[in-house]
């Protein structure tokens, strides 16, 4: 019962964030959920209630969406679901925590370091940033660094970005929900936590779009990223023997 409030209360932090800068709801949820569930349950729940957020956000953006964007992402995703899913299904949850926890900690650093400049990029790079984006959702249900990173090189508007986001986000997630359904992964306590959790996510989104206009997103977006720093070292220290 604790335990449960516990993940809801996480995924309406989740939920929050994604409201406010469009992306990172996983990167929240998935370190504070393996205090509380095996990765093979965390992954596939953060996953379901990924549909959810982006869902919404795409209700709400659609007017921004372009396909031309989108759709060479979700090509370059779909061979890297298959690799993702073959990992999560072999990889024990002490290996799983020491890469989620160095994965953190290299993209928060990078973020809060980084100063990408938008340039002429060829268009290659989005299939490849599809595929990292499927293989590491699909495995650790965290994905959206390459795309994040991808994003930020283009040039495109905050709105553009945040469309192609939730658009894309939505069609890798019912790919990637498709195949945990498919290989066992989706169990009846994975749908029990949802069930749960389901609606605390879409509260979390909700008031994140209502307070975006009011939060500078840049200063939520580096609080956000310490945090995750935090959270990787926590990681690390919790594999290690």
């Amino acid at each position: 019962m604790i335990s449960s409030v516990f993940i809801a209360l996480i995924f309406l932090a989740a939920g929050f964030t994604q409201g406010v800068t469009g992306f990172g709801s996983a990167l929240v949820a998935m370190p504070l959920l393996l205090f509380f569930l095996a990765a093979r349950t965390a992954t596939p729940l953060c996953v379901l209630n990924g549909l959810v957020i982006t869902g919404y956000l795409c209700l709400r953006l659609k007017t921004h969406m372009d396909w031309r964007k989108i759709l060479p992402l979700c090509l370059g995703c779909l061979p890297g679901i298959y690799v993702g899913v073959v990992f999560l299904k072999r990889v024990d949850d002490q290996l799983f925590r020491l890469l989620l926890g160095g994965m953190l900690i290299a993209y928060s650093v990078y973020s809060l370091l980084a100063r990408p400049r938008s340039r002429p990029i060829h268009p290659a790079w989005a299939y490849a940033a599809g595929f990292g984006t499927g293989a590491i959702g699909a495995a650790f249900s965290a994905g959206g660094p390459p795309t994040v990173v991808y994003a930020s090189l283009t040039g495109w508007s905050k709105e553009a970005i945040k469309a192609t986001f939730s658009a894309f986000f939505f069609i890798t997630g019912l790919c990637i929900a498709t195949a945990h359904a498919v290989t066992g992964l989706t169990t009846p306590v994975v749908l029990h936590h949802l069930a749960v959790s389901a609606g605390f996510v879409l509260a979390g989104v909700w008031l994140g779009t209502v307070c975006s206009a009011r939060i500078s997103r840049v200063i939520y977006l580096r609080m956000v990223l310490m945090l995750l720093v935090g959270m990787g070292f926590l990681m690390l220290g919790s594999a290690l023997p």
